[in-house]
């Protein structure tokens, strides 16, 4: 962690996360395209007359400043970048879900500024369209940020390949538990997901290869949609 004093004024910024902090205050989890992810002690902004708290919210690009050292630093100023709508209800699981792996995943004060246009991109996409699509694309490329990319290369679109951890995909039979079809493969690759079969085939090795990542720690949002879909059922 730096302990160099810094101040940085108006950078894009999302927030990822935020929790309370005494009577008025929260810390905020921060996702910058300059610094990455950061941690920010911001002060005087709960009640109802705090006038930062209708800015500081999640899905919104943010001009976010700042002053301190490390994870010491402390919020100054915050305003919206230009207009954006608030993201759909109905994608609000998908959101958060984006969040939780950048907070699970990142580490902070490292900057990617492709994952967070990446990002920006997987928000804007799930106003538009459904979910299933632009999450998966943000998953494939979350994983070839970090290093973690699957090779998609040399892939038969005839033949049947299976996930297995620190060995990646592997040629298998159809009837194979976890298998994904190479034409998948080829669409994932391409980032052509229309087809119902490719995008349940991408769904289920991306999910295996986040679980790889996450190494057992269990996604607080995937536990959240698999008790509403229990109790849709």
């Amino acid at each position: 962690m730096s302990r160099e004093h810094r101040r940085v004024q108006l950078a894009p910024g999302y927030i990822l996360h935020h929790r309370p902090y005494r009577d008025t205050s929260r810390i905020l989890e921060v996702l910058t395209r300059e610094h990455g992810r950061i941690t920010l002690f911001a002060r005087g902004v709960r009640g109802p007359k705090a006038k930062l708290a209708s800015v500081l919210q999640p899905f919104q690009l943010l001009l976010v400043s700042w002053s301190g050292r490390g994870d010491a630093a402390q919020l100054t100023g915050a305003e919206t970048a230009g207009s954006s709508e608030p993201l759909p209800s109905a994608c609000l699981m998908s959101g958060f879900y984006l969040n939780e792996l950048l907070l699970k995943l990142t580490t902070r004060h490292d900057p990617l500024p492709a994952l967070f246009d990446d990002y920006q991109l997987a928000l804007r996409r799930l106003h538009a369209e459904a979910p299933e699509a632009p999450l998966r694309v943000f998953e494939k490329r979350l994983l070839e940020t970090l290093g973690y990319g699957l090779d998609l290369t040399r892939i038969e679109p005839d033949a049947y390949y299976h996930f297995r951890a620190a060995q990646g995909l592997l040629a298998t039979a159809a009837d194979t538990a976890g298998a994904v079809a190479g034409h998948s493969l080829i669409c994932l690759a391409a980032e052509q997901l229309t087809d119902p079969r490719v995008l349940d085939d991408a769904r289920r090795l991306l999910k295996a290869a986040l679980t790889e990542c996450l190494e057992g720690r269990e996604l607080r949002t995937r536990t959240v949609a698999r008790s509403i879909a229990e109790k849709q059922q």
